[in-house]
């Protein structure tokens, strides 16, 4: 089988629940010895704060693209079978599954491997963002994994780097596995209603 067909990427609208048996059956082979998963699950607490779930959005071609991409440069990494890779979009609550990966590989250590660099990639570049929302309001937040990139990138182009996402007035996406950019339109909105605010009273 041609790597295309050794690997499935799907994103999931809302209300569409990870069958994990799904992907792992995917992956599963006579030649390979290890299957490899990853779940990530929403937890209930965050810095002390009641978590009641997270709500995901993401500009699906591009997010395919990416984890496509990811998985091509696993593959160039490491001698792997198949490689499945699930997420969900819209509300996830507590303790159900945002994304899923199952990879396969003769040996164990490959596949290991190969499961870490994949999900630290997706969080880092895939344009597939996380709103937490708490028992008392709620709040887009940055994955660990993408503040790192884009200090590490800021650094070697000689400047420096605020470790928040850009917001701008529309969506603005760069090429695959650039870095992954989301309009935060209430913040928009805010900047414009100020703006008009200014001009008012100058």
């Amino acid at each position: 089988m041609s790597e295309e067909e050794n690997t499935l990427v799907e994103i999931l609208e809302e209300h569409n629940p990870i069958d994990m048996v799904k992907y792992i059956n995917f992956v599963s082979a006579p030649q390979c010895g290890a299957i490899s998963t990853f779940s990530g699950t929403t937890r209930d607490t965050f810095d002390g704060k009641t978590v009641v779930e997270l709500k995901y959005e993401a500009y699906v071609p591009m997010a395919i693209r990416c984890i496509k991409s990811i998985s091509s440069s696993a593959r160039s990494k490491w001698n792997l079978g198949s490689i499945a890779v699930a997420h969900r979009l819209g509300p996830v609550p507590v303790g159900e599954t945002s994304v899923f990966i199952a990879i396969s590989s003769v040996h164990r250590i490959d596949a290991l491997d190969a499961c870490k660099f994949l999900i630290d990639e997706i969080k880092a570049i895939v344009p597939i963002w996380k709103k937490e929302v708490y028992a008392n309001g709620e709040v887009w937040k940055e994955n660990s994994e993408f503040l790192n990139r884009i200090s590490c990138t800021a650094q070697e182009n000689g400047g420096t780097s605020s470790g928040r996402k850009v917001h701008d007035e529309e969506h603005n996406w760069k090429t695959c596995c650039a870095f992954k950019v989301r309009v935060d339109e209430e913040r928009v909105a805010q900047t414009k209603a100020n703006n008009r605010e200014s001009e008012h009273t100058e």
